[in-house]
This record gives C-alpha cells, sequence and structure tokens, in this order.
C-alpha cells in the first residue's frame, strides 16, 4: 500500500510543481541523470549477485525480452508503414516494451501470491525487464534518436552506460559467487530506493493533459499494446504452446501485464524520444494498469 501511496505522491507533487512560478523547468533532465548514472548502478550491483541460475528461470527471464521484441517489430514497422517519426516509434518501443515489473510488480505480485511469489518477480524484472533497458534499451534510444545509424556511436553509448557497466561487473560476481560487504550492500540498496520517488516526480514535472494533444492517439495505443497484447502473447505462448501452468507461469504474466516501466520512459525522454508522450505513458499507464490487472488475474487462475 506505501507503495500506491508514493506513486501518485510524486506524481501530484511534480505537477504541482509546474505550477510554481520561477521552478526550474529544466528540473526534470537533473533527475533523470541521477536516476540513470547512479541509481540505477546500485540497483544492478546489488540484485545481479543474489541471483541462483537454472535452466527453469528461462521462462521468467524470457518474459522481458520477448515484451521487448514485440515491441520493436510491431512498432517499428507499424511506425515505418504510417511514416512515424523516428523519435515516435522509439519512444512507444520503450515504453510499451518494457514492464513496471519491479516498484508496481513487486507488491502487486506479494498481494496476490505471498512473499514466495516475488521469487519469480525478481526474476522477471533483474536479469529480464533490467538487462533489456540497460542494453537493447540504450541501442533503441540512440538509435532513434539520431536519425541516422551510428554503430560504433550507439556501440559506444551502451558499453558506456553505466547500469551496463554495472550489469556487467555483478554478472562476473555471480558466476564467481561473489558478494559486496554488507555495509556496501546497504548503501546500495538505499542509493537504488531512490529510483521510483526521483523518477516519478521527474514524469510528474513533464506530464501534461492537454485534451488537443495529437499523442492520445499513441498513448492508447501504447497501452493496448502494452495492458493487452502483450500479455495476451505471453499467454498463448507459456501456456498454449509450451504447454506450462506453474505458478510461476502465472506470476510471469501478471508482472508482463504490468504499467510501462518508470526508467524506459526515463530513457526515452532523456534522449528526447517524445518527452511529453513518454510521461504520459506513465502518468495515464499506472491507473489504467489496477483495472486491467484485475482482469488478467482472474484469467490466469483459470488456468
Amino acid at each position: 500500500m506505501n507503495n500506491f501511496i508514493l506513486i501518485f505522491f510524486f506524481l501530484f507533487l511534480g505537477l504541482l510543481l509546474q505550477k510554481v512560478k520561477g521552478f526550474p523547468s529544466n528540473t526534470y533532465k537533473v533527475l533523470n541523470k541521477i536516476v540513470i548514472y547512479l541509481c540505477l548502478p546500485a540497483i544492478t550491483l546489488y540484485h545481479i549477485p543474489k541471483i541462483k541460475w537454472s535452466n527453469e528461470l528461462l521462462f521468467p527471464i524470457g518474459a522481458g525480452w520477448i515484451t521487448f521484441i514485440l515491441a520493436f517489430v510491431f512498432f517499428h514497422f507499424l511506425g515505418k508503414k504510417l511514416k512515424w517519426s523516428n523519435k515516435l516509434i522509439g519512444c512507444l518501443i520503450l515504453t510499451a516494451g518494457l514492464s513496471n515489473s519491479s516498484f508496481l510488480g513487486y507488491p502487486i505480485i506479494e498481494a496476490l501470491f505471498g512473499k514466495k511469489g516475488l521469487e519469480t518477480a525478481v526474476l522477471v524484472d533483474q536479469p529480464g525487464t533490467f538487462v533489456m533497458v540497460s542494453t537493447l534499451g540504450v541501442f533503441v534510444a540512440a538509435f532513434y534518436s539520431k536519425g541516422s545509424p551510428d554503430t560504433l556511436s550507439i556501440i559506444r553509448k551502451i558499453l558506456l552506460f553505466p547500469p551496463f557497466i554495472m550489469f556487467v561487473l555483478a554478472c562476473l560476481m555471480n558466476v564467481y559467487d561473489y558478494d559486496l560487504d554488507l555495509n556496501i550492500q546497504s548503501i546500495l540498496l538505499k542509493t537504488g530506493s531512490f529510483v521510483t520517488p526521483l523518477a516519478l516526480l521527474s514524469v510528474g514535472l513533464q506530464l501534461s493533459f492537454d485534451r488537443k494533444s495529437q499523442h492520445w492517439k499513441f498513448l492508447r495505443l501504447g497501452l493496448f499494446f502494452k495492458l493487452i497484447l502483450v500479455p495476451f502473447v505471453l499467454l498463448v505462448i507459456y501456456v498454449f504452446i509450451f504447454n506450462q501452468h506453474s505458478e510461476a507461469i502465472k506470476i510471469t504474466i501478471m508482472e508482463t501485464a504490468m504499467a510501462p516501466m518508470i526508467t524506459g520512459a526515463i530513457l526515452a525522454s532523456t534522449y528526447g524520444l517524445k518527452p511529453k508522450l513518454s510521461s504520459m505513458m506513465i502518468g495515464f499507464g499506472i491507473p489504467v494498469s489496477f483495472l486491467t490487472l484485475a482482469i488478467w488475474y482472474f484469467i490466469v487462475s483459470l488456468i
């Protein structure tokens, strides 16, 4: 419940600060940099070394990858056919292709499936969704913000992206079964805890409710893809094709049905990929997802 209160508190705080005269209009850019270059690396370095690997983990881990690849194929080819701008395509891929599998996902999964369900939720989030935003997410952001492909520049940005650097380091720590001192872990955990309030505040500072905005139709399409189409595809693949009916599969489908990932929206905004639309995907996606998640929970309870 505390997480839900924080979500709306910081969103509304950002909206209120927009109305304060003299408040710096580019504050969200500073917040974005703090989230990407400080908080996200801390989260990676804390969680990844603790994951225990096995072949059974492929289904929850693969969900984040399937979601993002689906978004890339869907929005890239649809966008090219309808002659959308590269920035619009990139924005929709980053926001509709990544799930809020941690801040929203963890408390919802715990409430519905108990603490045991968090083990699956972490797998969907860390080696799945979070790795996607740190690697292919950066690639998409850099590629669609340029207008023309610059392979070396994009590769350089991925390799120098702090969360990716920390991910590689954390993977090496996992392979060699090494973890940091408990005091350092405590610092990392506290640093990572600032991701949500800072990111939501940034979203609130950019969120607008202009009825005449050209983004409404893209918002509807993006949320339909993220909240309805993606979990449906995962349901078909995992349950009807691979014949998987375990509780872990149910949790995985619920995780893919979460609202768009805040970090994906922050990344899109940082690279200038339709910041207003990316904020709308979060600002409207979170409350709408509460309704669609209830429907998906009813569906997965039947399998």
